[in-house]
């Protein structure tokens, strides 16, 4: 096995090898490309985006600046993803992020690691394992996704957390490390912000 399938293996692998760090110096010339875009040449980012990412649905927008290791080359976004500025994605593996999630500013989502035992890292060793984000979702600014992590369907990650462990679908979770605060349930059917009514009526959508 090579060094660069290694890469989505789980299994340890050099990351400083000519055949995987000439292609990621391409993706990142990529990467640098779509952050020196201007506001108004939305197109322009738009098509950058696709060329750049794994896989992008319809209708998702990243704010730049977007920070990826392998500028997205292995991201996969489905459809109405939004992310906000600093969103940055250590996709060394793989990425996958569902239709409708929100990501907040400074977020990060990790998937590359260094083993524990010093005599490893001093040699450059790394493995990488996949992030997954389920659909529907929201991460608050400042969350940390660490390698390995999946978070399922409609759940929202509070602000400023750092998601260790899987997170299953349909839960508040907040917190170092992220636990699960609350289910969503009827509350929250009435309520979108402590006592702020959801007024169903005005909404235009």
């Amino acid at each position: 096995m090579t060094e660069k399938e290694k890469m989505h293996s789980g299994e340890l692998y050099l990351p400083d090898g000519e055949e995987v760090f000439s292609e990621q110096l391409a993706c990142l010339d990529k990467l640098y490309e779509f952050n020196a875009a201007r506001p108004t040449e939305l197109a322009k980012r738009q098509a950058m985006l696709k060329d750049m990412l794994a896989q992008m649905g319809e209708n998702c927008y990243i704010e730049p600046p977007f920070y990826a290791n392998w500028g997205g080359k292995h991201v996969h976004l489905g459809k109405n993803v939004y992310a906000n500025f600093h969103l940055t994605c250590v996709d060394d593996t793989h990425i996958y992020i569902g239709d409708y999630t929100m990501i907040g500013p400074n977020v990060t989502l990790a998937t590359a690691g260094h083993p524990i035992l010093p005599v490893l890292r001093e040699k450059n060793y790394q493995y990488n394992m996949p992030v997954r984000i389920g659909k529907c979702c929201w991460l608050g600014a400042g969350v940390i996704v660490l390698p390995g992590v999946t978070i399922g369907d409609n759940t929202v990650i509070g602000a400023g957390s750092v998601v260790t462990k899987d997170i299953p679908a349909n839960v508040v979770a907040v917190g170092n490390p992220c636990r699960v605060l609350r289910p969503i349930g009827e509350k929250d059917k009435t309520y979108y912000f402590k006592d702020r009514k959801i007024d169903y009526e005005n909404l235009t959508r």
